[in-house]
């Protein structure tokens, strides 16, 4: 059997953003060019979007999600759609909405094996946070059906292996990647005063924060300028925040499409500093992507990012540190000659080998009958 057919189900991918959006697409291509067929079974709420289209070779069906407005993505369409599908194995990317329970079902239903990575992430909701345990207990008997969970970290592999009470040999970790192109050449000069607040604009990744942070900080460094750097639903209130806080002359916001990676390569790479101080994070693309670029990094103690900062890769502070404390943080890194670490940061090369042995031990025990397949090496 040479080639698989991979089917990844997921609530959003291109050219929305964010970091499971990344994963598919860098990960999907990479089978593809291995001469994997692979397919991407996702929603479009707004009913804009092209209802199927070719990515890099990765075939993409869009079905409309509802309501329109909130990510919850009801999409009984969905089903009907895996049920045709056409595929050796079905990857769900994410766990926290309605696409992973009926493509679950669907999938059940037609016998075919899958695999689930949890791709966790925190909510801007309370209401949300306060029933993901609830919701967690609900999809276990779902959940128990898959041939491999995977976790983008040990964390997270922990974490759900606790809450939904599976045995943690079911688990496996495969962390997220970094593949940012080439910084332009020359080199863009690094601001040594300019910090990035970076990902998706909701409450809980903590932007806030480092705009709180900042009169704190410009009174240690009248020169230090912050761009907040992503789109999403919380930009009306972290820009009245500025306005609040009298801070338009050193804070601004930037979105860079998915489209425009250089462009994101040279703003890390003109950083001072890259800052997530976020509620909740698994395995955060965006911090990985700047320390592929050598950016030093500050991040809250909490869930994955602890896992980063307890590996060297970066610095971490409470997440209930006062605004005075994270301003005081931020001179502090700022104001170091920082080294970069020696260590071997997690590639999407990788992690689509990892993926790939991950379906081919599946498939071997859904169908015993089945030969190795070819080893996945990338030359």
């Amino acid at each position: 059997m040479d080639t698989l057919r991979i089917t990844m189900v997921a609530a959003r991918y291109y050219p929305y953003l964010g970091g499971t959006e990344t994963h598919i697409h860098e990960v999907g291509k990479r089978m593809v060019a291995l001469g994997h067929q692979v397919s991407v079974i996702t929603t479009d709420p707004a009913g804009t979007l092209p209802k199927s289209a070719v990515d890099n070779g990765i075939y993409v069906t869009r079905v409309r999600a509802w309501p329109r407005r909130r990510d919850y993505y009801f999409s009984p369409n969905l089903y009907r759609k895996i049920l045709q599908a056409e595929c050796d194995i079905i990857h769900f990317q994410g766990y926290h909405n309605f696409v992973p329970p009926i493509g679950m079902l669907a999938a059940i239903r037609r016998r075919v094996p899958f695999v689930l990575t949890f791709h966790s992430g925190g909510h801007s909701s309370r209401l949300r946070n306060a029933i993901r345990g609830m919701q967690a207990c609900l999809l276990k008997p779902l959940v128990a059906h898959a041939g491999r969970l995977i976790g983008v970290s040990e964390y997270e592999a922990e974490f759900f292996s606790r809450q939904m009470g599976l045995d943690r040999e079911r688990f496996v970790v495969v962390p997220n990647g970094a593949a940012l192109p080439r910084a332009s050449d020359p080199l863009p000069p690094i601001n040594p005063r300019l910090i990035l607040s970076v990902g998706r604009l909701e409450h809980y990744k903590g932007h806030y924060r480092a705009i709180e942070a900042f009169p704190t900080l410009l009174k240690r460094m009248p020169d230090a300028r912050l761009q907040i750097v992503g789109t999403g639903p919380y930009e009306t209130e972290l820009r009245a925040l500025v306005d609040r806080l009298k801070l338009d002359h050193a804070v601004s916001f930037v979105s860079i499409p998915a489209a425009e990676r250089q462009r994101l390569t040279d703003l890390l790479c003109s950083a001072g500093l890259v800052v997530l101080f976020s509620d909740y994070e698994a395995h955060p693309v965006a911090i990985i992507e700047a320390l592929s670029v050598k950016r030093p990094v500050l991040v809250t103690d909490t869930s994955g990012l602890r896992e980063l900062a307890q590996k060297g890769l970066c610095r971490s502070i409470p997440l209930s540190a006062t605004a005075e404390m994270i301003g005081d943080a931020i001179a502090e890194e700022l104001a170091k000659k920082h080294q970069p670490p020696s260590v071997t940061l997690p590639n999407w090369d990788d992690c689509t080998v990892q993926l790939l042995q991950t379906y081919n031990a599946v498939l071997r025990r859904y169908r015993p009958h089945l030969t190795t397949l070819p080893a996945c090496q990338y030359s």
